[in-house]
């Protein structure tokens, strides 16, 4: 798994400097940030893959913060970090989109571990996938038959590394365009279409493009079965 970049809401400087201080030296890089405004500001501006969320901040609820991750970044993974214990309250939070919920007073110790193992499930796959000649490695972006590398779009990887990794099974456009394009991007499913042409094109001057096959009526599937 990569390191992580973590960013850190809370209005609290003690509670921050300990945080900044523990998390550093697990190799984490931070942000931080003290009101609900920054903190949407840093999500907004920077490749974060977790954020810390104190709920009570001094110029809006943190719960405010989160329905705008949830809007607008759904896949950041969100760990609230706060003194409200009450079950409804932890029930709010976990209703709202938060991946985990840690009340004041915590162990260090144990909000390091909900954070790997929050991390575990969030962060992408890095381990390299192999079909036949067919190589990807997600963690140099690159892809090659034999010696020869393909040039293939951003989107294009993403979906041959979605179907190298679910071979055998059939995903519809609705399916493919969650999973590799996103929930809250909003794109018609002939698109997918437009995508599996290229990725086909690509495959066929390798005479590989039978793995990608369409079953008509409900989708595509990525297989050495014919």
């Amino acid at each position: 798994m990569k390191q992580a970049t973590i960013l850190i809401v809370e209005d609290d400087s003690g509670i921050q400097e300990m945080l900044k201080y523990s998390l550093s030296a697990e190799g984490y890089t931070l942000f931080q940030a003290y009101t609900v405004k920054e903190g949407w500001e840093i999500v907004q501006s920077k490749a974060i893959d977790l954020v810390l969320l104190d709920w009570m901040l001094p110029d809006n609820s943190g719960i405010d913060l989160l329905h705008r991750i949830r809007k607008y970044h759904s896949k950041l993974p969100v760990i609230m970090v706060t003194a409200k214990a009450e079950e409804e309250d932890r029930i709010l939070g976990l209703d709202v989109g938060a991946d985990d919920y840690v009340t004041k007073p915590f162990s260090v110790r144990e909000l390091s571990a909900r954070i790997q193992a929050v991390l575990r499930r969030a962060l992408p796959d890095e381990q390299a996938v192999q079909i036949g000649e067919l190589f990807l490695d997600p963690s140099s972006h690159r892809v090659k038959v034999g010696e020869a590398e393909l040039a293939l779009s951003p989107t294009e990887f993403r979906l041959l590394h979605y179907f190298m990794s679910h071979t055998d099974r059939v995903f519809t456009r609705a399916q493919l365009l969650d999973q590799v394009w996103g929930e809250q991007v909003y794109v018609e499913e002939r698109t997918v279409d437009v995508h599996i042409r290229r990725l086909r094109k690509q495959l066929s001057g390798f005479s590989l493009d039978a793995l990608l096959q369409t079953v008509h009526g409900s989708g595509y599937r990525f297989s050495k079965q014919k």
